[in-house]
């Protein structure tokens, strides 16, 4: 089951699980579409790819919520 991880790990932007607009990798790595972009779309983390993440809405994120845990430095 995916993490659905709640931030940009490189600009910290909110990426809610019921939102499009969140690339992840292989190893779930989150960002945000521009800076996705602007990495070419690959992971600086593990040079993966980095793809569209699916969703989560209505009955199925009540039951398995996002993640709160943030991945941008504060």
């Amino acid at each position: 089951m995916l993490e659905m991880r709640p931030d940009c790990e490189r600009c910290g932007i909110d990426l809610p699980a019921d939102d499009g607009g969140a690339f992840i990798c292989s190893l779930e790595c989150t960002f945000c579409s521009p800076c996705a972009e602007a990495l070419d779309e690959r992971c600086p983390n593990c040079g993966g790819e980095l793809l569209d993440r699916p969703t989560r809405v209505g009955k199925t994120l009540k039951a398995y919520p996002a993640s709160t845990a943030r991945q941008h430095p504060a």
